[in-house]
Order: C-alpha cells, then structure tokens, then sequence
C-alpha cells in the first residue's frame, strides 16, 4: 500500500464518521452553542473544514503553517449556516484527497517545515493529525446534539 493510499484511508475514516455522527444536526441548530463564547454548531463544522484546508496548506509550503489565529477566528467567527460550513467541510476533504492522490511516497515523507506545528515531521502525519482532529469536533457537536434533545447516530457503522 502506497502512503498516499495510507493517507486516503484516513481522510475516508475522518470524512465519514464526522457526517455519519453529525448527520442529525440541523439548519435549525447552526446558531447553537452550549454558552456564552463557544463556537456555534456551524462554527465547529466550519472549524473542522478550515483546518482540514491549513493543515494541507501548512505541510506543503515552504513557510509552514500559519499561526494567525485571531484571523483564522474571525473567519470561523462568520459562519451562521451549518449548510454553508457543511459544503466547506465537503470542499475542503475533496482538495485533501486531491492533494493526497497527487503525492508520491518520497513527497509525503518529506519534512514540514520547522516550527512549532508538527515541525520535522513527514507530510504524511497531518492525515492523522486531520482524522483526530475532526473526531474531537464530532465528539463535541455530538454533546451539540444531544443538548437539543437529538440522539446522533453511532459513527462506526451506519444504522
């Protein structure tokens, strides 16, 4: 199995178990947030997709990743509809794939460059690195769902 084959398993496993296990999620809860200063439903979403899109985009430039998080809230900040970030999210594991698919093994084994996200590190293990981060929002939206009285569905099987 070639590490592009390796990193498309991953993203398959993340793109899944996040859509299976926020399925039941509705327009209706794109403005929810449990309190006061947390991120809305379709914030997480948004989340989720944006980091997907910087940790491709960090792993293969030269300079990194960028670490302008102020900017990067103000653009997850702007999302209201958990349809639009649905779509984002979407947008953003095709070009992964994409991304994926157009790598080499030596390509994927190459070092991110130094800094303090996953510096020295091959390429390869932001596919990983995207499978645990989106499951820790669908673990998130899941409490989401059930503080709106929605029961989400499991992730690991589709029922």
């Amino acid at each position: 199995m070639s590490l592009a084959q390796q990193a498309l398993m991953e993203l398959s496993a993340a793109h899944e178990y996040f859509n299976r296990s926020t399925r039941n999620l509705t327009e209706a809860q794109s403005t929810f947030a449990p309190a006061e200063g947390m991120m809305t439903a379709a914030q997480q979403v948004a989340h989720v997709a944006h980091t997907i899109d910087w940790f491709v985009e960090g792993a293969f430039r030269p300079e990194g990743f960028d670490v302008n998080w102020e900017e990067h809230a103000k653009v997850i900040g702007s999302y209201t509809s958990l349809a639009q970030a649905r779509d984002w999210f979407e947008r953003a594991v095709a070009a992964a794939r994409a991304k994926a698919e157009s790598c080499s093994d030596a390509d994927l084994m190459m070092p991110i460059p130094d800094g303090p996200i996953m510096g020295g590190a091959p390429r390869l293990a932001i596919f990983g690195a995207i499978n645990d981060h989106t499951a820790h929002h669908r673990g998130a939206l899941t409490v989401y769902a059930r503080l709106n009285g929605i029961v989400p569905p499991m992730p690991y099987m589709d029922m």
